[in-house]
């Protein structure tokens, strides 16, 4: 299980690991539909190609709502407008705005929001955004659900970061919904109940909606039998900053596995499958439609899906098992031998893309940094502070080289253990 000391020196020593990681972040923000998400599809295509010129790929449309936000404002009761940023898919509001009292729910917890029932009615929903990678996190798009559900007027979420508004989706495909922005900490003090009553504020949202497209880049590197371990990563983020953690972090460390791994895989006994997802940020929508349309026996033929997703950021890594409690002693052997710290995270979160993939019976971890870690860098992503000096180059490498040790091991494990890794 001890990854070959060739290939572990390759990887120390590539030089584009970093070169493609500040690469990803010029791109910018890579919203899904914007001209950053193209360029850094374009980039992918091209660092790929150089690593295997004989491997042209290939590109699955992804058909999807799309989304834009054209103006966003929150004015408070004073008359005075505080920043703010629109939730992905979020539905505008009446040309005039929407006008309503805030119910601040504090975290927004279930219990919050059955205690607050009878208040949320026809007012606008506040709530906090939480560490994402931690257990019991309970994520944004549930609290906006159950927001939505009790029939509230409008949803605010304020970010972790002083000064700082925060980006996410809603969660919203398409049809009913309610206005939904992220804000500030500081806004969400101003908009604390008082002796004098509930604060009112008014949203004011325009959008623009319309069907789009974009892909999913897969390159097959076949191994000895016709199966397959999948290693993924997702390219969009949002556009407050450079999601350079969230996830030009897990692009970077693909592609340089693939740069290390793939003229080995001839001899492996299982292939590698890269792929490379989007519209990740919104709901998941890329994997889970690739996940859909696979048949059961090319799913059974995918021994493990490792997804990369923000694996910089802290040098502290945990891999999410989603529920397969029969993979982790597969990763943890692999991991001491490899002289690696790692720690197993069993409950599903359907935080990233190893979630469809898990769904769909298919054995699947989630690479993170910083899992339970209040403190690691990883608590600004999805603020304007995810960028590249939140990562540190020992981060990014040591990431790197755990995920070659675990893709080279699960290619070359032997079918009796793989089939443990399906047990629950």
């Amino acid at each position: 299980m001890r990854l070959d000391p060739k290939l572990a020196a390759r990887i120390a020593g590539d030089v584009g690991l970093w070169r493609d990681f500040n690469d990803i972040c010029d791109c910018g923000g890579r919203l899904a539909g914007t001209e950053s998400e193209k360029q850094a599809f374009a980039l992918l295509r091209e660092r790929v190609h150089a690593a295997s010129p004989a491997n042209s790929g290939r590109s699955i449309p992804v058909p999807y709502n799309g989304w834009r936000a054209k103006k966003a404002t929150l004015r408070l009761q004073d008359g005075g407008e505080v920043a703010c940023h629109p939730l992905v898919r979020t539905i505008a509001t009446a040309k005039d705005g929407l006008t309503a009292e805030v119910v601040d729910l504090g975290r927004g917890t279930p219990d919050e929001f059955e205690e607050h029932a009878a208040d949320i009615k026809g007012r606008i929903v506040l709530v906090r955004h939480e560490l994402m990678f931690a257990a019991g996190t309970i994520h944004r798009r549930r609290k906006y659900e159950m927001a939505r559900e009790k029939g509230a007027a409008g949803f605010l979420i304020a970010g972790p970061l002083a000064g700082n508004v925060v980006a996410g989706s809603s969660g919203r495909d398409h049809g009913d919904g309610i206005p939904a922005l992220g804000i500030a900490p500081e806004t969400a003090a101003r908009l604390a109940r008082t002796a004098e009553g509930w604060p009112t504020a008014t949203m004011l949202i325009e959008t623009e909606e319309s069907s789009a497209e974009t892909e999913t880049l897969i390159y097959d590197y076949p191994g000895q039998t016709d199966e397959w371990v999948v290693l993924s990563a997702h390219v969009d983020g949002h556009d407050l900053a450079e999601s350079a953690m969230d996830n030009g972090s897990g692009l970077a460390s693909v592609l340089a596995v693939i740069r290390a791994l793939s003229p080995e895989v001839p001899k492996f006994r299982r292939g590698l499958r890269a792929m490379f997802f989007s519209v990740e940020e919104w709901a998941l929508t890329g994997s889970a439609q690739y996940v859909a349309d696979l048949a059961d026996a090319d799913k059974a033929k995918i021994a493990l899906n490792i997804n990369l997703d923000s694996v910089a950021g802290s040098p502290n890594l945990a891999a999410l098992t989603s529920g397969y409690a029969g993979v982790e002693p597969f990763l943890l052997n692999v991991a001491t031998t490899n002289g690696h710290s790692l720690r197993t995270v069993r409950p599903l979160m359907t935080n990233s893309d190893h979630a469809n993939f898990a769904l769909g019976g298919i054995p699947a971890i989630r690479l993170v940094a910083g899992f339970d870690d209040p403190a690691a860098n990883l608590r600004v992503v999805l603020t304007p502070a995810d960028t590249r000096d939140k990562v540190a180059q020992s981060e990014l490498r040591q990431a790197t080289l755990l995920t070659a040790a675990l893709l080279a091991a699960a290619c070359n494990a032997d079918p009796s253990e793989v089939a443990t890794w399906r047990t629950r």
